[in-house]
């Protein structure tokens, strides 16, 4: 049975990564299709479309790496049950668990290629993805600006900004406010303020700082004045260019320091986070229920298996992101949200791979 085991696995891959290099560069011919006027229109650099579509290829892949295992499956096991030979396999005495074991093997190496990538690799790659886009391709310079943000820092601190420019790091009408108990003990406020990359600290400017005495206060006025301030660029950019910018362990402390300061939309990088876990789970279960749809021999051949194969997978990827929405919109937990589909079309893998046993 080893051979039979590397037949399959080695089927599973080739055929799996063979997907991949074909499906990515028409998604990347789309790409440039839809995008090449802005990018001449801006002069972007041929260095800075690498990079893009470099990032590109690695959020494409893991955006619709279920479609591409479920083809694949679907495509090399359908030949297998045309050619009567899983019929060859079964009918020698070797159960449908044990044929299904190189299938497991192969979704547990893309499983840990997909959490690897969730972690490490996939953070960078959309960090200049993002980071591209907002540059050269979106028209509306409204839409790389947080507009009224409201930040507490700590539990006696608090920021105001009305705009934050996520490619510039630089926020407008700035207004700072520190407490000592109930009672405000000085407030700053700024015309503008610009985030020193080096010295990680803030370059306020329009600068008046109002300390709060018993009984006068007392005021100091400077054009420009550079202050720390417990608050990040990160702190202040759109959610979705946050959560995906950030490996697991940033992440996870991210949302530990946004919990305690009381954010609203904290359920957004919960989100994030739990997909960086529960993706690389859902290799096994497509895998599982492509094995049983397309084990079968079927009149209509191959096209029907397929037809199948991506309806399911389709349905999938709609579901995912349907209760990914409501979890960022709704008063679902996030993690019933992410984990959801995972276990409903679970459910049907359990229900198609007992059929096929029969």
């Amino acid at each position: 049975m080893k051979i039979l085991d590397w037949y399959i696995l080695k089927r599973y891959l080739i055929t799996f990564s063979v997907m991949i290099v074909m499906f990515i560069p028409i998604g990347i011919i789309i790409d440039v299709s839809e995008k090449i006027n802005r990018m001449i229109e801006n002069k972007v650099a041929f260095k800075d479309v690498a990079v893009y579509y470099a990032g590109f290829t690695v959020y494409f892949a893991n955006l619709l790496f279920p479609i591409f295992l479920f083809l694949s499956i679907i495509w090399f096991t359908s030949k297998l049950a045309n050619n009567s030979e899983i019929i060859s396999i079964l009918s020698s005495g070797i159960s449908f668990n044990r044929f299904l074991k190189p299938y497991l093997i192969g979704a547990s190496i893309i499983s840990l290629g997909v959490l690897l990538m969730g972690f490490f690799i996939l953070p960078k790659a959309s960090e200049k993805y993002w980071d591209f886009r907002y540059t050269y391709l979106i028209k509306n310079q409204e839409n790389i600006q947080s507009a009224d943000i409201f930040k507490q820092l700590s539990k006696n601190e608090y920021i105001y900004v009305a705009n934050f420019n996520v490619l510039s790091k630089t926020g407008f009408d700035v207004v700072y406010e520190k407490f000592e108990g109930n009672k405000l003990a000085y407030k700053i406020t700024a015309n503008r303020m610009k985030y020193n990359e080096r010295t990680k600290d803030y370059t306020l400017f329009g600068y008046v700082k109002r300390n709060i005495g018993i009984q006068n206060d007392s005021f100091e006025k400077v054009e420009r004045k550079t202050i720390k301030l417990n608050v990040t660029p990160k702190d202040l950019t759109p959610t979705i260019y946050v959560g995906e910018t950030m490996n697991v362990f940033e992440l996870y402390d991210y949302i530990n320091r946004e919990k305690s300061r009381g954010n609203a939309k904290v359920d957004v990088y919960l989100v994030v986070l739990y997909k960086r876990f529960s993706n690389p789970i859902s290799a096994f279960i497509l895998t599982i229920i492509a094995v049983a749809v397309s084990a079968m021999k079927r009149r209509g051949g191959m096209g029907i298996n397929l037809a199948i194969g991506i309806s399911i997978a389709f349905a999938f990827i709609f579901f995912d992101k349907i209760f990914v929405n409501l979890a960022e919109k709704s008063s679902i937990p996030p993690i019933v949200a992410v984990w959801l589909p995972n276990v409903l079309f679970g459910i049907l893998a359990y229900y198609l791979l007992k059929n096929a046993k029969r």
